[in-house]
Order: C-alpha cells, then structure tokens, then sequence
C-alpha cells in the first residue's frame, strides 16, 4: 500500500505593489485588441499610417551601418546616446528656434520612456502633478505609476488657462506641469505663441517645471508653427522638452529624446542606467544617417496625412448627431468630438463595433470630472475612401 504525504503547508506570495494594482491598463489597447478584426474601420487607434514608411530608405540606412561600422552598430553604447545621433537631432532642435547642443539631449527608447524617467527623476509618491484637461492616457499612467497625485487645470481651445494655472499652483504646490501644446492628443489644439508665454511666465514666477511633449509637432498641415514653450523667456531652466521619431520614421525603432538641463538630464541617465543600460546602438546609427533624408520623407507624410484629416472634417457633418462639436486641427493625428449631453460614448461603443468601426470613448483621457460624451477619432490611417465608410458606419452605430 502506497502511502501518499499530504502536501506541505504553503503561504502566498507577497502581493503585487501598490502601484501596480491602482494603475490600469490602456484601454486604447483594450479597444484595438477587440477592434482587430480587419473589416473593421479603426478610428480607435495613434498608429502612423503603416504603408507610409520609407521602408527602402529605412533599410537601406541599416545596411550602411552594418556595412561601414558593424562592430559599433552591434556593441553596447553609451546611455545618453550615439554622439552621431545627438549631433544631428541637435542640429534639427537649433535650427527650430531653440539653441541646443548635443550634450543637451539623451536619447530614449521613445518618448514614452523618456516620460517615464522624468518621473522616476523628479516625482516622489504623494507629489502633486498638474495636467490638461483632458489629457495623453499614456502620461496619466506614468503618473499614476509613480504615485502622484493627478490635477487637471482648466483651460479652452487653446489649451490650459493661464490664470486658472497660476491659482493652482499656488493652491496644489504640484512639482510640475505636463503639456502636449502642439496638436495635442487627444484633442488635436493647438497653444498659441501668447498662452505659451504666459505659461512659462507662471512656471517663471512661481517655480514650476515644465514638461513639453512634442512628438507631433512636425505634422504640421496648415497655419504657421508655434514656438517651443522651452524657447520661452524664463523658461530656459525650467522646461523638458520631449520628442520622438516615432510619428516622422516609424514607431518600430522605438527612439525618442528630451532635452532638460544639466543636473535633470544627468538624473534622467541614471534613471535609464537601470531601466536598459543605453537606447539600441544599431536603431540610433541608422536613424542618424536617414536624417539626410528625413525632411523630404515628413513633407510626403504631412501631404497625405493632411488629405486625410480633410476627408474626416468633410464627414463628420453628416455623421455626427445634431448639436455635436469637434477640433478643427492644423496638424497631428486627432480630432476630439463632442456629441450633446444625452450621449454616453462608452455606453454607445459596442453597438458602433458592430457596425464594422471603432473609436475611442473620451472619458479615460480625464483625470477627474470625464465627459461621457466626447470621443477620439484618429484620422491618419485610413485612405479618405475608407474615412467616408467608417464614417458612414458611425453615423449609423450612434443612431443617425
């Protein structure tokens, strides 16, 4: 007779931090792996349009890299950055309006990680930061993963106020400010040269860093450019300006970049040291030599991508309820719409999926207060005959 020994006593393992279970996950990516099916019409996703890519220019900067300098391309480097890169990038930034030196920048692995280091940098558990309203969903996560407290401050078309921004510092004591003041995601605004004065005037006054995020900004289709709130009078030693390749290269090389001063850049680098040591070698080399190329590229973007967004204005008209509002704007990826007050966009998603299309309800991008009826349209990945479809296919899921 066998005789079989009960199975030891065990204790549970120790529970997932506080963080992890107070933060959720995307639900963009909650709706795109629902929305994936390829009948679908996907307002929903931020994805660049895919058949854009320099695909040959791409490559070809990759196979001059491990032709000329293998040995480098496939080594370890330095975590702030390939010199060739940060040489070029600081050319693009200076002739921008905004003097800057390759030693000004570290490259990231996007610039979703650089917004994750400037928070690991800068944000203690309980620290108040300050937001739009309503805001990047990416960036309220970083926050929320590092333990701030999350204020929006009100604001118009234009962005945040600059009034209502003052009041709140001095009421919240927050330690900075997040912004996306070009084409803003999601409500495609713009900040005009003023407001971002003003802005920065505050950030001056009353001790305030500024994180500018600008992975956008050259997706320009009409109007004239803005310039960066890091350009600013008072600004200089207050601002973090972010960028990406993402939307002008491809989303695949997974390279950003921030430029901060001295001692938060520093900070930043070290944070990055125990994330992934340095950014792709290999990714960094072949983005330096397609920069020879990358201005000529971008104007074929813009060209199309700016047929698209007129394709969408042109619908929403006859798609939209009666008494909807949207953003108008001059460049980006998104339109924000606003339908009358009975709508509740995440309540309505399920039957518009239905009908063969998909956006994203507007109520996640709030850090408090949402408003269940807005929603996020991306226009860019569609041709503007699959736009008049899915739009067509909206009209119908909300009733029109």
């Amino acid at each position: 007779m066998t005789v079989t020994e009960p199975a030891p006593p065990t204790a549970p393992v120790p529970p997932l931090a506080a963080r992890a279970r107070s933060v959720g996950g995307s639900p963009v990516r909650d709706i795109l792996a629902v929305t994936a099916r390829p009948e679908v019409i996907n307002f929903a996703g931020g994805l660049p349009a895919p058949e854009l890519f320099d695909r040959d220019g791409i490559a070809a900067a990759f196979r001059d890299v491990l032709a000329e300098t293998p040995e480098q391309a496939l080594q370890y480097s330095t975590t702030e950055g390939e010199p060739a890169l940060r040489c070029g990038l600081a050319a693009r930034v200076t002739a921008s309006g905004l003097p800057t030196a390759p030693d000004d920048l570290l490259i990231t692995t996007g610039s979703q990680q650089a917004l994750s280091l400037l928070a690991t940098a800068l944000v203690e558990p309980g620290d108040t930061v300050l937001v739009e309203s309503p805001c990047y969903l990416a960036a309220l996560q970083v926050f929320g993963l590092a333990g701030a407290r999350v204020v929006p401050v009100p604001g118009d078309e234009e962005g945040v106020d600059p009034t209502a921004l003052e009041e709140a510092v001095r009421r919240e004591r927050p330690k900075l400010l997040y912004l996306v003041p070009t084409f803003q995601n999601p409500t495609g605004r713009t900040m005009p040269a003023p407001r971002r004065r003003a802005v920065a005037a505050v950030a001056a006054r009353q001790g305030l860093w500024i994180v500018e995020d600008d992975p956008y900004g050259e997706l320009r289709y009409d109007g004239a450019r803005a310039p960066w709130i890091a350009s600013c009078p008072g600004a200089e030693d207050r601002v973090v300006l972010l960028g990406s390749f993402s939307k002008v290269m491809a989303p695949g090389l997974r390279l950003g970049w921030l430029r901060a001063p001295a001692d938060l850049r520093r900070a930043c680098a070290v944070a990055k040291q125990a994330v992934d040591l340095h950014t792709p070698t290999l990714n960094q080399l072949a983005a330096a030599r397609y920069l020879d190329v990358l201005d000529a590229h971008v104007a074929r973007v813009r060209a199309v991508y700016g047929e698209r967004r007129d394709a969408m204005l042109a619908g929403l008209p006859e798609a939209l309820p009666e008494g909807s509002t949207w953003s108008r704007p001059e460049g980006g990826m998104f339109l924000w719409v606003r339908l009358p007050g009975s709508y509740d966009t995440t309540a309505l998603l399920p039957r518009v999926v239905e009908q063969g299309v998909a956006y994203v309800p507007g109520a996640p991008f709030y850090a408090a207060d949402p408003d269940p009826s807005t929603l996020r349209l991306c226009f860019v990945t569609q041709t503007p005959q699959e736009i008049a479809e899915g739009l067509r296919r909206l009209g119908k899921g909300l009733g029109r």
